[in-house]
């Protein structure tokens, strides 16, 4: 499946906020340099759905807060 997300980095908590049906907002602690926030936001994701981090891969958005992950489950 194919989901949106918008990350918010720096945030004081991590935390994953459904808002519609394809759509998330995730709150992560690190900060958006070289690629950290990427990363934790594919942890973050895996650990929601409850599944491996190597089962969410990102497709567009690297250097974006606007990011579109494909989550294979």
């Amino acid at each position: 499946m194919r989901i949106s997300v918008k990350v918010r980095p720096n945030a004081k908590q991590q935390r994953v906020e459904q808002i519609a049906q394809n759509s998330f907002l995730v709150w992560v602690k690190e900060k958006p340099v070289e690629g950290k926030a990427n990363q934790a936001v594919v942890r973050i994701l895996a650990q929601y759905f409850g599944i491996p981090q190597s089962s969410v891969n990102l497709l567009k958005g690297q250097n974006s807060k606007q990011k579109l992950f494909d989550i294979l489950i």
